[in-house]
């Protein structure tokens, strides 16, 4: 998403019990202290990503720090370096600048998976004086084989300027989430029951309305992330932004991902919104993708971040 916000508008211009702290026992996860270690590394390549990309340009930096499959929007999911491999940058005598860093960021009991948000602001030129463009990123990150980090997916949301900018993200002094992996099933499975957990969250929404699924399926501390609005922080303000009947929230997830340790996952795939009359007749109102993140909490999958990505009628294909 950061790298598409820069390319397009230059075109445009806590307890949870003992019976939790067993299982993490029996989940693989990584000492805390090497928890810690492993979210400092994660963030710290997310700062080095930004800064390459302040003194590089956004595309050299995508092009580095991107997983080989790594997805980005195009307007639909793409294999990222694939795509950007065949369509560079057109030659301008402006050099945008595009900037951001995390504000929020959390990481998998095995240490392997986590993610990261916070505000971007575009200058069209890095000379100008003050930005045109505001928003929020959500992106995946993934440890390589090598031990570093790199993206699996990048997307985000165009906001109006903030009021106050959002402080940077600092690791808590205590930090050691509390929450209980997977225990049993390898990723393999423990992938098809998060597909399956976002199919049932559809349905839910489909037939109970968007609101009260919502309230069932997602985390206290949730993030909503829509265009237009600044992210939404917490489960009651959510719901309440949410579509009320009888406008129908549906969805198919074309992929998911989770950690080994079973407890910090991600989807994404298609959606639409469409207006129910009373009649057999639906008529689609917004089509896009959507993109989310999962932890599990209390042995059940809830989400913790749930972005929307409209995609208009004319981009479609």
């Amino acid at each position: 998403m950061k790298e598409l916000i820069c390319l397009t508008l230059l075109l445009g211009i806590v307890s949870l019990g003992v019976a939790q702290k067993e299982q993490m026992k029996s989940t693989p996860q990584v000492e805390k202290s090497a928890l810690r270690s492993s979210l400092q590394s994660m963030i710290d390549t997310e700062l080095a990503f930004a800064r390459m990309s302040a003194e590089q340009g956004t595309r050299p930096a995508f092009m580095s720090f991107i997983a080989d499959d790594g997805i980005l929007f195009r307007p639909r999911a793409v294999k990222g370096k694939q795509w950007m491999t065949e369509h560079p940058v057109p030659s301008s005598y402006k050099r945008p600048l595009l900037s951001w860093y995390p504000a929020a960021a959390d990481i998998a009991l095995a240490g392997d998976m986590g993610y990261t948000t916070g505000p971007w602001e575009f200058k069209a030129d890095i000379h100008d004086p003050k930005p045109v463009a505001f928003g929020n990123f959500l992106t995946v990150w993934k440890k390589q084989r090598d031990g570093s980090w790199k993206f699996a997916i990048d997307l985000g949301i165009s906001n109006p300027q903030p009021n106050q900018a959002a402080a940077p993200w600092q690791q808590p002094n205590n930090y050691g989430p509390m929450r209980g992996g997977g225990i049993g099933p390898g990723v393999k499975e423990a992938t098809k029951a998060l597909l399956a957990r976002d199919r049932e969250f559809s349905t839910s929404s489909a037939t109970r309305g968007a609101q009260k699924a919502f309230e069932d399926y997602a985390a206290s501390e949730v993030r909503l992330f829509r265009n237009g609005k600044q992210p939404i922080v917490g489960k009651a303000d959510a719901v309440a932004a949410l579509p009320a009947s009888p406008t129908v929230w549906s969805w198919e997830p074309v992929f998911a991902d989770v950690s080994h340790s079973g407890d910090l996952g991600y989807s994404y795939g298609t959606y639409k919104l469409t207006i129910n009359d009373g009649t057999l007749k639906t008529n689609a109102v917004e089509t896009g993708n959507y993109y989310r993140i999962w932890e599990k909490q209390l042995n059940a999958w809830k989400v913790v971040a749930d972005l929307l990505d409209p995609v208009p009628e004319d981009k479609k294909n």
